[in-house]
């Protein structure tokens, strides 16, 4: 099998199946593989999971830092776009974890695109800050431990309908003033409420 039918096959596996590659069986793919390869096998699978599975048995026990991005979509009556996520009980931003080589323009676009169906151009991305440090620490109901560093940005100019895939439950904006207290992202939320009054 040759390594463009050995990314081929991946691809076509479930997410479950990506995430349930035994230790051994990626150290057979990886040997197999060129470093340009093993990166967009890293893309296909997702970063973070694709490095807790190179992890083995450690995979939930190491702490890990990610890069990302998170959006603050604000609809024409000034109300917050959060999604419930499906893997707890939190509402959070739209946004997700940086893929290898990619910009965090690019993230925040492609993360938009899909959790949310919607359509975001580059100029109309307003940076809010890089946001880091202890408060950007997730906790995952399967062990996992994470430290993000999050290219927070603000985003008034959208197009197309609004629909969630399988990571939220449910999606809705919010008034600023009664936002929902099981916030999975409170301290940037926080920050940009503060950036916005000045």
């Amino acid at each position: 099998m040759n390594n463009k039918n050995i990314l081929n096959k991946i691809k076509m596996l479930t997410t479950e199946e990506q995430r349930n590659l035994s230790y051994e069986e990626l150290i057979e793919i990886m040997k197999l593989l060129s470093p340009n390869e093993i990166i967009e096998l890293s893309n296909i699978i997702g970063y973070p999971v694709f490095t807790r599975l190179c992890m083995g048995e450690l995979k939930h026990k190491f702490v890990l830092l990610q890069d990302g991005a998170a959006a603050i979509i604000i609809n024409n009556k000034g109300q917050i776009l959060l999604q419930s996520r499906a893997d707890r009980n939190k509402w959070g931003l739209p946004g997700g974890c940086q893929e290898l080589g990619e910009r965090f323009q690019d993230t925040i676009i492609r993360e938009i695109k899909e959790e949310t169906n919607l359509d975001v151009k580059e100029e109309d991305l307003d940076l809010i800050d890089i946001v880091s440090g202890s408060t950007r620490r997730n906790d995952y109901p399967n062990g996992d431990v994470v430290i993000n560093n999050t290219a927070l940005y603000c985003i008034k100019k959208y197009s197309g309908e609004l629909k969630w895939d399988s990571e939220s439950k449910n999606m809705k904006f919010f008034d600023i003033d009664k936002l929902p207290k099981n916030q999975n992202d409170p301290d940037l939320i926080e920050i940009y409420i503060k950036k916005d009054k000045k």
